[in-house]
């Protein structure tokens, strides 16, 4: 029953935003935005909700988020809600948290030290991230506790010369295959651009590349750790070609078979669910770059996408 409600309710978002945008004569075309990289239906609804809401202030101006106000409760849901603030991190419109509005939330960090709206800015302005998306924790309005949280973000220029990002996300969101091909990519990017620097920067637990129990990890063409996947600092050596799954193979092993003749590959294997004590799918993404003239290897590991879940 209450997935039911909660679909209607997420329809009845979108086709309040569709009206919108035929007031203001803009084009509701679903080759706007691509949305093929994504698994999960919830992320591919997420990212249209604020696509379409961001093309409704293009339209029309700053001036619509008086009408945004007015329809406070058309742009939340038990799922999601939106939000836009300015570049210099005034909160102008939230529809989880009407307080925020007014307010300069630029320097706010999250239970992590991670300060999100820096982190939405970077995002913005990263090649590899074309919808901006953030990780970090927050808190469910209504609530006392933090939850996990994966947001979208768009930019919008107005013609009265203002320049906004509108956001939405997720609580206990889906773990995408495109949210670890991100972060990895963008890793490779940085290493670089920035040489062996770069690696103390992929260290850092409140940067871009470390969320949840994801963490973009790197090794070298013989496993050995350069920066480890669950540790700063380790006394013991861990070898990446030598370590098994749950099923006794070597994913990264079969990984570097692959990358014989290209630079990146997806490997699934087997590890064992942390809470219902069950084999379950991790999907391995890795990338193959040269470092000093020396073969480097970049990946991260999440999740398998769940079939059920897709479409």
């Amino acid at each position: 029953m209450y997935y039911h409600l909660s679909k209607t309710r997420n329809f009845a978002l979108l086709f309040l935003i569709i009206l919108m945008l035929t007031a203001t004569s803009c084009d509701y075309s679903q080759t706007d935005i691509d949305l093929s990289r994504y698994e999960f239906r919830d992320t591919k609804k997420l990212v249209k909700f604020a696509y379409h809401a961001a093309e409704i202030i293009r339209k029309k101006g700053i001036t619509c988020i008086d009408s945004f106000k007015k329809n406070r409760d058309n742009f939340g849901n038990n799922d999601f809600y939106l939000y836009i603030y300015k570049f210099d991190g005034e909160n102008l419109f939230h529809a989880g948290i009407k307080e925020f509005e007014g307010q300069n939330l630029a320097d706010v960090l999250d239970l992590d030290g991670k300060a999100i709206h820096k982190s939405v800015i970077t995002a913005l302005e990263n090649k590899q991230n074309p919808h901006a998306w953030v990780h970090y924790n927050w808190w469910k309005p209504k609530r006392f506790y933090p939850v996990p949280k994966s947001s979208c973000h768009f930019k919008v220029i107005t013609d009265e010369g203002g320049k906004l990002y509108v956001g939405a996300g997720m609580d206990f969101p889906h773990e995408e295959k495109e949210f670890i091909r991100i972060i990895v990519d963008t890793a490779v990017d940085l290493i670089q651009e920035k040489g062996k620097e770069a690696l103390e920067k992929l260290k850092d637990p409140t940067c871009q590349f470390i969320y949840r129990e994801v963490r973009v990890f790197v090794f070298d063409d013989e496993g050995k750790t350069l920066i480890s996947p669950v540790l700063n600092y380790s006394p013991v050596e861990i070898n990446f070609l030598e370590s098994k799954d749950a099923a006794g193979h070597k994913p990264f092993e079969r990984a570097l078979t692959s990358l014989k003749d290209r630079d990146s590959t997806w490997e699934v294997f087997l590890a064992k669910s942390r809470s219902r004590r069950i084999l379950l799918k991790k999907i391995l993404y890795l990338r193959k770059i040269k470092l000093n003239d020396e073969i480097i290897y970049v990946g991260a590991v999440t999740d398998m996408p769940e079939p059920a879940w897709t479409n």
